[in-house]
């Protein structure tokens, strides 16, 4: 039950009854209450004074009047000014408790036929993925399932950028030094190995560039264009271009040894993908698209035969979409496969979720698409989110200063089982189970540390403090959880049922004031979802599953529970942790985050 949605249908009824007119819609208003008055709900009540021809504080009072007489989940009321305070009697709080204990899909929308495709993740197969990506795959993942509780069909896509110089580095460097290692030879993860030999190339040119600048007293930059090693990979990568098999023998073989390694990483995350493109076979799609804007004068071909986009007129620069040999760029390919899969999937939106340095390329990207005539282009939708930074400064994938995916969720992982055996509660546990709860506490930790803060914002990850078993962290929301679990196994063992109190015959004193503060913040919960939805931020439902969490241990430190002596009041206060619990997993799985039984 909505409290606005009632107070708006019992207001038209007071209107039409003590004024005789039934009042147009737009005429009743309301909104939260000041904090400094009492009541749960405000009626304004200037709008209707051409229907009532009374002053404002006379109109109010009649209407509260009214609306506390004929129904009884109304306690009182007070005016000031031409503001109607409404407050809520225990009645009206105890029936909406028992609404949302009878919607078995509370929180869960209807679906509304809209298809959203959600593409993220998005790797380079010359490296493991790292925290960057971790960002960027729980971001992604999470505003895909916030889309499913908002009642859309969700498509979760993954582009893999695996052709392109930077792959040719890695490939040259294993080839040069490699002496046919491998995965299994190694004992390393494929994604690791590819990634290692990335940093040997990458440690080879910067001798390389030292040496030249040095020699010819050149800059770093122009030293750089000069080196060997770059200018065996540029030939390496034409080779590949022209499909010679030897180097696309080789890239195939190194590509898989990457791709093993990612899947390892994406299902300890809980990770998953409804279908995955490959830049290789996708990075010629957009060509026809550029012939089809030559043809309309859109586009202009150069004299060394490059094709541009004059986009001066709407404010920003000129911008290449093929190379004077033909071969296309980035946003060539983007064109592409936006245009296949709004064909293929009749999509309503379009989700990239994507750092925030590519802001300019995807406004480029939806100008062009509108100059192509594609009416779809408005629901393309860039998901930027800043960088995320380390407490001793940014990560560079060039010289093997990333934290690595697989190494932060180890960290994760010890550090979980360190503070876990400190607090000393895992008696009973096998080392099966104990590892599962590391396991779930350190993950829960690392996603919910990175989830919380707007996507808009750079971040510092600190893996220490995001593990705080008592500050705004994944194991505060965890252990609450578990704790309820713990509560309710009790009860069980007593053989205490839970059972909500039946608004029609409450109990005096049915309701302590914090378990309608409660049972406000979790009648809320739809409306949280809706607009985390609405505005694609998950951070907004970790913050809620956060409040909820904070307002459940308050009531626990300061409320009587299983020693509650009246029966009703008791099973009632069980009932209350029954739905809580529901809402922290509900929230929490929005989340990605596993809620453990026992902590």
């Amino acid at each position: 039950m909505n409290p606005e949605v009632f107070i708006f249908d019992k207001a038209k009824e007071a209107v039409e009854v003590l004024y005789g007119v039934k009042a147009d819609e737009k005429l009743i208003q309301t909104q939260a209450t000041r904090k400094e008055f009492e009541g749960d709900i405000t009626l304004v009540a200037f709008p209707l004074l051409k229907i009532s021809r009374q002053a404002p504080e006379a109109t109010a009072t009649q209407i509260g009047g009214y609306l506390k007489e004929h129904n009884p989940q109304i306690e009182s009321f007070n005016v000031v000014k031409g503001f109607l305070n409404i407050k809520f009697s225990e009645r009206f709080w105890v029936e909406i408790f028992n609404d949302i204990l009878k919607d078995k899909s509370f929180g869960q929308f209807s679906p509304t036929g809209k298809t959203v495709m959600v593409e993220y993740s998005s790797p380079n197969t010359n490296k493991p993925l790292h925290l960057g990506h971790i960002r960027n795959i729980l971001l992604g993942s999470s505003v895909s399932r916030l889309l499913e509780a908002n009642g859309h069909k969700v498509i979760k896509v993954n582009l893999v950028n695996d052709r392109g110089i930077h792959i040719c580095k890695s490939m040259l460097a294993w080839k040069k030094e490699g002496n046919g290692e491998t995965p299994e030879s190694s004992g390393m993860k494929g994604d690791h190995l590819v990634g290692k030999y990335y940093v040997a190339f990458s440690n080879e040119l910067k001798k390389e560039t030292a040496q030249i600048a040095k020699e010819e007293n050149i800059s770093a930059e122009e030293a750089e264009k000069k080196a060997p090693a770059l200018n065996e990979a540029r030939e390496m990568l034409v080779k590949w271009e022209q499909g010679d098999k030897e180097t696309v023998d080789l890239w195939k073989t190194m590509n898989s040894w990457v791709y093993d390694g990612f899947d390892i990483t994406y299902k300890r995350l809980g990770i998953s993908f409804d279908r995955t493109y490959y830049e290789s076979q996708t990075y010629l799609l957009g060509k026809s698209l550029v012939q089809k804007g030559l043809e309309a004068g859109i586009f202009e071909r150069h004299e060394d035969g490059s094709v541009w986009c004059n986009l001066e007129n709407d404010g920003l620069d000129r911008k290449l979409l093929l190379r004077g040999d033909g071969t296309s760029v980035y946003i060539t390919q983007d064109l592409g496969t936006a245009n296949q899969r709004f064909e293929e999937y009749k999509l309503d939106k379009h989700i990239y979720v994507v750092g925030n340095e590519q802001n300019y390329h995807f406004q480029v990207l939806k100008l062009i698409l509108k100059k192509l005539g594609f009416a779809w282009a408005d629901s393309i939708y860039h998901l930027s989110y800043g960088m995320v930074e380390l407490p001793d400064g940014k990560m560079k994938s060039r010289e093997g200063t990333v934290v690595d995916a697989d190494d932060l969720m180890d960290r994760m992982f010890n550090t979980a089982k360190e503070t876990s055996l400190e607090l000393g509660k895992l008696s009973g546990m096998s080392e099966g189970e104990q590892n599962e709860l590391f396991e779930m506490i350190g993950l829960g930790a690392l996603k919910y540390f990175i989830i919380k803060v707007d996507p808009k914002k750079t971040m510092l990850f600190d893996p220490k403090e995001s593990i705080d078993f008592n500050g705004n962290t994944g194991p505060f929301i965890q252990y609450t959880h578990a704790r309820i679990k713990s509560i309710l196994r009790k009860a069980a063992q007593e053989g205490v049922l839970s059972r909500a109190l039946e608004p029609e015959s409450l109990p005096e004193g049915a309701l302590l004031p914090k378990e309608v503060e409660i049972l406000k913040l979790l009648n809320n919960y739809p409306v949280v979802v809706r607009e985390a939805g609405d505005a694609f931020s998950p951070a907004m439902i970790a913050n809620y599953v956060y409040d909820l969490a904070k307002e459940f241990n308050q009531y626990y430190h300061d409320t009587s529970i299983l020693k509650e002596s009246n029966a009703a009041l008791k099973s009632n206060r069980l009932a209350l942790l029954e739905l809580i619990a529901s809402v922290l997993v509900k929230a929490s799985t929005i989340l990605g985050i596993t809620l453990p039984e026992r902590m």
